[in-house]
């Protein structure tokens, strides 16, 4: 298994791995090239002041991942969370022709087997009418790069089995590791568990 990475050793797909949920990636559609498909789109980091702009995102990737309801997250959250002196996360945001377009938001997370940090995906999304115009694959490439910058060595996500941008994944070089299943309990289990400690 390949170590932790330097920032400037060159980027191999080889060395990532798939595993969040994202908004369908569509393929692009014929005739045009990748490089043609992605001179409109711009990529950055999200400032506080995209809180509403990065829920709202969120909320279309919860709509399209056919839980509605399930975003309690509010816009103090993030800004909290992801802006403030302990922040929990990072996004970028995609915007094609000026127009936002989608975003990606992510931590890291440590490996003990690499010994270093790799990046989690949490959410990737692209809106509907940017699908097919190459946006996912700007958002995965600027994802590549940071994790080279910052020396981190892998990059996990979760995909639900339904998702068609499965195959945009595997496009990648990135694929489903078939022997972890994903386990997790919510605040109530844990109040349950915390409850039972005995220090």
């Amino acid at each position: 298994m390949q170590g932790c990475v330097q920032s400037d050793l060159a980027y191999d797909d080889g060395t990532l791995c798939a595993n969040r949920d994202a908004g369908t990636l569509s393929s692009m559609p014929a005739g045009h090239k990748v490089g043609d498909m992605m001179s409109d789109i711009a990529i950055r980091f999200a400032e506080p002041s995209d809180a509403s702009l990065v829920l709202r995102l969120i909320r279309e990737l919860a709509v399209y991942e056919r839980a509605p309801v399930a975003v309690v997250a509010t816009e103090d959250d993030l800004r909290r969370h992801g802006f403030g002196p302990e922040r929990q996360f990072e996004a970028i945001l995609a915007f094609l022709n000026g127009e936002p377009a989608g975003f990606a938001l992510f931590h890291p997370r440590f490996s003990t087997w690499l010994g270093c940090p790799g990046l989690y995906l949490e959410d990737l999304y692209v809106t509907e009418t940017a699908r097919g115009r190459g946006v996912g694959r700007r958002l995965m490439t600027r994802l590549a790069a940071i994790a080279i910058e910052r020396g981190w060595a892998r990059i996990d996500f979760q995909v639900l089995d339904w998702n068609p941008a499965r195959g945009f994944y595997h496009r990648l070089g990135m694929g489903h590791l078939g022997e972890w299943l994903r386990y997790g309990a919510d605040l109530e289990i844990l109040r349950q568990l915390a409850a039972e400690d005995r220090n």
